[in-house]
This record gives C-alpha cells, structure tokens and sequence, in this order.
C-alpha cells in the first residue's frame, strides 16, 4: 500500500512537469561510452517515455571509444592536441566506420519502443542526415587537426521540420563543408551549437561525473552561468567530463538556452529523475538564480494556502481563510523556486508605534535548510526600513528560537 502511495504522490509531482515539457525541445548528448557498454538500452526506454508526453528531441552520441579501439586495432597512432584528435586519412576512415555503425545500433535500440509495455512497437522515428555544416579546425600549437573541424552551421530549420513530424533527431559528430568534405567534430561542439541554434528549452550533457562536485565532492543541485564561471575559475581540479561540459552548458545558456544539465549515464533512470523531481539527481545550470522572492499577486493564494495549511493544523501558524488571504494579500512576500511557492512571510503594519509584525512566514518541508526563512526576514526588514518602521517584531508560541 506505501508503494502505491509513494506512487500517487510522486505522479502528482511529476504532473507539472509532464504539463510544461509537452512541445518543449531537449538536446541530450551522450558519449559512445553509453552504446559499447550496452546502457544505452536503459536510455532509449526513457527516450521513447519523452517522446511520447510530446517533448522534441534531439540526441547527439559521440564515437571516441569506438574510433580508438579501431585505430589501435589498425595499429595507428593517435595523437591529441588541446584535446583534440589529429585526424588524418587513416582516423578519418575509423571515424566514418564508427560513426555509422554507433548510429544504426542507436536507431535500432530506439525502434524498440518501450518492450514488454503498450507503448512497445509505438512507431518511434529517427531522423538523420546532413543537417551539419562543418569547417577545419586548421593548426593548433603548430599541429595540423587535418580532418578535425567545428561546427560551421546547424540546419536549424531542417532539424525543427523533422521536430514538427514527431521525429527524435540524431545528430553524429561529423560534419560536411560545402565542397563535400567530411570533418570529425567533438561531441560537446555539435550539442551546444545544435542547443543554440534551435534555442532549445533544455541542453543535457550524461556523463562520467553525477554533476559538478564542490570542494568537499558534494554535488552542486544548481548553479547560475555566474556561479559556474566561478567554478571553473578556482584553482581546483575538476574530473574531466566536467572541465568539457561545464564551459559547453555556460555557452549554451550565455546563447539562449534556457537550462543545461549535467548528469551521470552510469545511474539508470538519471534523466528521468533529473527532468521530473525537483531536486533532481544532477547539477542544473541557469542563466539567473532558481529563487525569487517577490511580492505576491492574488494569483498566489492558492500556493500560500497549499503551503500554510499544515502549519495552521499543527498549530504553528494562526489560520487564515482564502477570504482573509485574498483581502491581505498585498501585504504577503512569496519566495518562488522554480516556478513554485516554496516560502512566504507577512509584514502588517503598526503606523502609530512606527513598528511592524513579521507574520506567516513559512517555508515548505522539501525547502527548509536552504536560508530560505532567512532571505524572507531579511526582505521584510528591508521593506519596513523602507516603510519607516522602526522596529520588526512577531507574535509566536512555538518558533521564538529562531
């Protein structure tokens, strides 16, 4: 019976976000670490899911793995420069070979629909081709990359036709100039100019690492393009799929992205928990803060009522009628994460004694032990100070410790 109540509640969790991804664009790129250790399997089943709640996709895998097992089967040696691979005629020729075969491996699994459920044999389509317009990188530290390129162009409107036909596009990382020459592309180059240019709603990067690690190694839930910048910017070390992705999610959002997140292939159902709970299992990536603390609207009573209503039965707060709510709602603070009310707090004014009482602050249970309560004080101090009030003062039982 709990397992079916843990159910219900997270559905209705979850039922926002499935209401808000239908329509929305999401490139996910994967390394083809993911295809030649057979867990790709697990992420088609969760492609196909988002497929079919009518999110567009765009998929980028890449092919290292399998390029390097072929050069050194061929004997070939292979040479980096800035991370980059020098690719000559013979690496050219693995490239094509992997690229190929990864993609049709890839299209395969995704034909699988979900097995063994109703959605198996739904008749999911894969759209791929020439939809990359590359250039040679040139030389680097007086290196020729030969074969190795960047990204040129995307043929955004091409990718958003196939978008349009319910098709998941999948992009490999090569690409074509208009003289008909073929360039081998990074992974992390084509999924955050692809993200750019079809000004996708989300960029997600699987990899090694479960997110962006801090100091003490405990994953960041989020951060803003700020407080990534100042991530990469501290003499630290980071793991290396995070020194490639971190600097890709920071472009992407400086370009229109509205997010990016980085989270690890090796946890099945990553990208399912990180897209539909709302602490995800990941580091999200913002171009400005998550929380914003603002004056509530009458449009917000419902989420305060939502948010008070267990205090005022436990007996912590004085309880108010949606009535009352309504009529004094112009003097309520609402702190929003994510687009959800996670706080509030009260200022009622005592002109004659140039004072004010601090009332129904209240933070929601899954948001407490963020400073949450502590960024409300401080905003209502502000707005008495501006007021004029002299003093802030509250009224409690129960909570005069803090």
């Amino acid at each position: 019976m709990k397992d079916t109540t843990d159910f219900v509640h997270w559905f209705r969790s979850a039922a926002p976000y499935i209401h808000g991804f239908r329509g929305k664009t999401f490139v996910i790129a994967f390394g083809g670490e993911l295809v030649a250790d057979g867990a790709f399997v697990q992420l088609a089943h969760d492609v196909n899911l988002l497929n079919s709640l009518g999110v567009r996709l765009v998929l980028i895998h890449g092919v290292r793995p399998q390029v390097e097992a072929r050069l050194n089967e061929n004997g070939t040696a292979i040479r980096y420069v800035e991370g980059l691979r020098v690719t000559d005629d013979a690496a050219l020729a693995c490239v094509k070979e992997a690229a190929g075969t990864v993609r049709v491996e890839i299209e395969a699994l995704l034909s699988l629909g979900l097995a063994n459920t109703p959605m198996a044999g739904a008749g999911i389509r894969v759209a791929s081709g020439n939809f990359v317009t590359a250039r040679p990188l040139g030389v680097r530290d007086g290196v020729d990359l030969l074969h190795t390129g960047e990204v040129r162009k995307i043929d955004a409107a091409a990718i958003r036709r196939r978008l349009d036909q319910h098709d998941i596009v999948l992009l490999s990382p090569i690409g074509y100039s208009p003289t008909g020459e073929i360039f081998n592309l990074s992974l992390e180059d084509v999924a955050t100019q692809a993200a750019v240019e079809l000004a996708a709603d989300k960029l997600i990067f699987l990899m090694d690492t479960d997110g962006v690690p801090d100091k003490a190694r405990t994953i960041h839930h989020a951060l803003t393009v700020n407080e990534a910048r100042q991530v990469l910017d501290k003499p630290r070390k980071l793991p290396e799929d995070v020194s490639y992705y971190l600097p890709c999610a920071i472009t992407a959002c400086t370009g229109g992205v509205k997010r990016a997140h980085l989270i690890s292939r090796h946890r099945d159902g990553a990208l399912l928990s990180e897209l539909f709970t709302r602490e995800g299992v990941g580091t999200l990536i913002t171009p400005a803060p998550l929380e914003t603390l603002r004056a509530a609207t009458i449009d917000d009573v419902g989420g305060i009522l939502g948010l008070i209503e267990p205090l005022e039965r436990e007996g912590i707060l004085v309880r108010r009628s949606r009535e009352r709510l309504e009529m004094e709602i112009e003097r309520f603070l609402v702190l929003e994460s994510d687009g959800v009310i996670a706080g509030c707090a009260a200022l009622y004014p005592f002109p004659e004694e140039q004072a004010a009482e601090l009332a129904c602050l209240a933070i929601s249970g899954e948001f407490r032990g963020r400073g949450f309560g502590n960024l409300l004080l401080a905003e209502a101090e502000k707005r008495g100070k501006k007021a004029g009030f002299k003093r802030l003062f509250v009224l409690t039982t129960r909570t005069e410790q803090w």
